[in-house]
């Protein structure tokens, strides 16, 4: 299974009628990481007139929730939460701050700016593909080093680490589904003169093309 989700954190802000709109994006793996992004966020504004949220907790997409936080009703969590939707990410968390500015944007006025800003700090959020992959080990002597290299900059493999003793060993994260033609383009690329270790199956953010 493979999913969009952000990575990092991102902000963005918007002004409308003198009211300031203070978007916050994060990736947030479960809804106990997505309440504390959340609390941190309103510690960080104890004066703001509302803090409404929106947020995708969980890898499928299923576990979803939304606050007004005082708002009308419809006008702020759930325009957050389709920014959300429309973009079809998972395990992250939008939270928009408005400061009142003391005029009124009525129900209209209000789903626009808080769906405005939730999309312009989901624009500046980064974003990656979360695959299943592999941990795959290359171990070669020094002279293969520089091939090694080499043939793995022309793959999706990601590099996760080097290390040098007696021998070189190069690890990297591959998806799944490319792992068995990799290893095997890997040592035909080598001669042969590579081991390869394979690790853990875990889940990886791999960059967007």
């Amino acid at each position: 299974m493979s999913y969009l989700g952000l990575y990092g954190r991102a902000e963005a802000e918007r002004v409308i009628e003198r009211s300031r709109f203070l978007g916050y994006a994060a990736r947030t793996a479960g809804e106990e990481e997505a309440q504390a992004f959340l609390e941190e966020v309103r510690k960080s504004h104890p004066g703001a007139t509302h803090v409404c949220y929106g947020y995708v907790a969980d890898p499928l997409g299923n576990l979803q929730r939304f606050s007004d936080a005082g708002e009308p009703q419809g006008t702020a969590g759930l325009p957050i939460l389709g920014a959300i939707k429309a973009q079809k990410l998972c395990e992250s968390t939008v939270a928009v701050v408005r400061y009142f500015g003391g005029v009124k944007l009525g129900a209209g006025g209000l789903v626009r700016a808080y769906a405005g800003t939730a999309a312009d700090v989901l624009s500046a959020a980064e974003k990656r593909s979360f695959e299943p992959c592999r941990t795959v080990r290359f171990v070669v002597a020094y002279p293969e080093v520089g091939p090694l290299l080499c043939f793995l900059e022309k793959t999706s493999a990601e590099i996760l680490g080097r290390e040098f003793s007696s021998e070189a060993a190069v690890s990297v994260a591959i998806r799944e589904s490319e792992r068995e033609a990799l290893c095997k383009d890997a040592v035909s690329a080598l001669f042969g003169r590579v081991r390869i270790e394979l690790g853990a199956t875990e889940v990886h953010p791999f960059p967007c093309p």
